[in-house]
């Protein structure tokens, strides 16, 4: 069974990793832990209070499949948690590391995207971030991208982004795909 732990934090956008959350929960028996900064309930964009499972400083990459970080206000108010020594482990360990939103671009800020294709809000976004260095392998498209077990997606992509991160975890055969192919059908055209 895969561990995924998603990463919150105040004004974190809650509809980024619902699907993802549900999907590997609900339909793949997998354990999904929540975290916050200091292990206090948070509050999103939307309004919904999580009292998470863990603190950020319990997250330890032997112990965990994945980690998820949504995007979310937190970085507009530059009150962001900074995810650098995180996402690198999780990175050099080997195991799935996703970002979606602001979050994808805060990882690029983190060199975790130097030398992956990914994407994120835009481009631009990105450049905002002091430390991005992987401008070469932006991919400029509405769809989650997935390259060496990193997923990055825009904020509008969260079902893209579900189904790039249950490929990262080799998760998305028939029932995943069956299960999640009429949330991502306004992609396929």
């Amino acid at each position: 069974m895969a561990r995924i732990v998603i990463a919150l934090q105040n004004d974190y956008a809650d509809w980024e990793p619902a699907l993802l959350m549900a999907a590997t929960r609900y339909w793949l028996d997998c354990e999904v832990v929540t975290a916050s900064p200091d292990g206090r309930p948070v509050i999103s964009m939307g309004g919904l209070k999580v009292s998470p499972d863990i603190s950020f400083d319990a997250i330890d990459a032997e112990e965990f499949d994945a980690l998820i970080i949504p995007g979310g206000y937190a970085w507009e108010k530059g009150v962001a948690f900074d995810f650098t020594a995180l996402a690198t482990a999780f990175r050099d360990k080997g195991k799935v590391l996703g970002g979606i939103c602001a979050a994808a671009s805060a990882l690029g800020a983190t060199g975790v995207l130097d030398d992956v294709a990914h994407t994120g809000n835009s481009l631009a976004s990105h450049r905002k971030h002091p430390g991005y260095r992987g401008e070469a392998l932006y991919i400029d498209q509405p769809q989650a991208v997935g390259d060496r077990k990193i997923v990055t997606a825009a904020g509008s992509s969260p079902d893209t982004f579900t189904i790039e991160v249950l490929k990262a975890l080799d998760l998305y055969g028939p029932e995943a795909e069956a299960e999640l192919a009429a949330f991502a059908s306004e992609h396929r055209r």
